[in-house]
């Protein structure tokens, strides 16, 4: 490969990686969308408490569903095609994207935060799950549109491999995604109801208890019990990767609720549906509950709560989350039925 190779790719900042990098994805093909109606599309609204999966020996919380489904399913409902590979060995990962590059095709890669150098030091860990987007290479330096940061970044192809094999729970072994096929024929009301009917039958459909409004239900019955379970110290660790998970390592619990509210008020214009503002107006009320929820936690953290702030009132606000939830996706499925 060349030392210089950069494709003409537009970026810009966005909310999440993963929608936000499919974005600008899309966009850079032609397809001028939002990150919200990406996101919505994508069915990327979720929720899963799985107990028995750790992250550094952490309960695994997600308010968002696996990685990569998103920009997978805006191929599928929007009729483009997608490449997607992963690698056992390192080099051959980095030749691939080199090779891709020099074809003038913009690559999205799952990486590891916690080897990403350009990310400041408060806010690298491991998280295996970051999307980012590949345009070019200058000498050792790979050119990214990292939708988190407000400008492009670099980084050397050693960190860059680094980051792309790192190792533990959600491990990215080298993933890559190119579009290849970009369909001039787009059916985008069609794209947007299967997304909605999508999020309705993960939310309340599933009959699994750690997924969906169950899940949320099953958590706050848990969270009540922590402080008497494992003690004030343990519990108020646990509390704290939750409110971690939820809004800052980008899984997003309130912000994605609020970017669905986004996502609905916009599909309500785009379908002429009449119902949609209202349910995106719910959806934002809820969003703030759970931001309600970070904040009441962070103050018991920290050993600074308000009157009558703990872990009953923690589960209470959840257990008036999944309520509210459980109904929106019910009226939300009624009306596209």
């Amino acid at each position: 490969m060349s030392g210089k190779t950069n494709i003409d790719f537009i970026h810009r900042h966005s909310a999440h990686c993963e929608s936000g990098s499919t974005s600008n994805l899309l966009r850079h093909f032609g397809i001028d969308i939002s990150e919200p109606l990406v996101f919505g599309i994508g069915a990327g609204l979720f929720f899963g408490y799985f107990p028995f999966l750790k992250i550094q020996g952490m309960p695994l919380v997600t308010f968002r569903s696996a990685p990569g489904r998103i920009i997978k399913k805006n191929a599928k409902r929007l009729g483009m095609d997608i490449k997607s590979r992963k690698f056992k060995d390192p080099e051959k990962a980095m030749d691939a994207l080199d090779e891709a590059l020099d074809k003038g095709i913009p690559a999205g890669v799952q990486t590891g935060v916690y080897w990403l150098p350009y990310f400041p030091d408060a806010l690298r860990f491991h998280f295996n799950a970051h999307n980012i987007i590949v345009y070019g290479k200058k000498g050792d330096d790979y050119l990214i549109s990292d939708p988190v940061f407000e400008t492009p970044v670099t980084c050397s192809r050693e960190d860059l491999k680094k980051a792309r094999f790192a190792e533990g729970l959600l491990a990215p072994k080298g993933k890559m995604h190119c579009l290849t096929k970009v369909s001039g024929d787009i059916d985008l009301p069609k794209a947007i109801k299967k997304g909605i009917m999508d999020v309705c039958r993960v939310m309340i459909d599933v009959p699994l208890p750690v997924m969906g409004v169950k899940g949320i239900e099953f958590m706050a019955r848990r969270l009540r019990a922590w402080p008497k379970r494992y003690g004030m110290r343990k519990a108020t660790l646990y509390l704290a990767h939750i409110i971690r998970m939820q809004e800052e390592i980008g899984t997003g619990g309130g912000g994605f609720r609020l970017m669905y509210a986004a996502f609905l008020q916009e599909s309500g214009r785009i379908l002429n549906e009449d119902r949609l503002p209202e349910l995106s107006r719910r959806m934002t009320k809820i969003g703030d509950t759970w931001r309600q929820f970070a904040a009441v936690g962070a103050r018991i953290c920290k050993n600074r709560p308000l009157e009558g702030e703990d872990f009953n009132l923690l589960s209470e606000i959840l257990m008036d989350c999944a309520g509210k939830e459980r109904q929106l996706y019910k009226d939300l499925k009624e009306a596209f039925k």
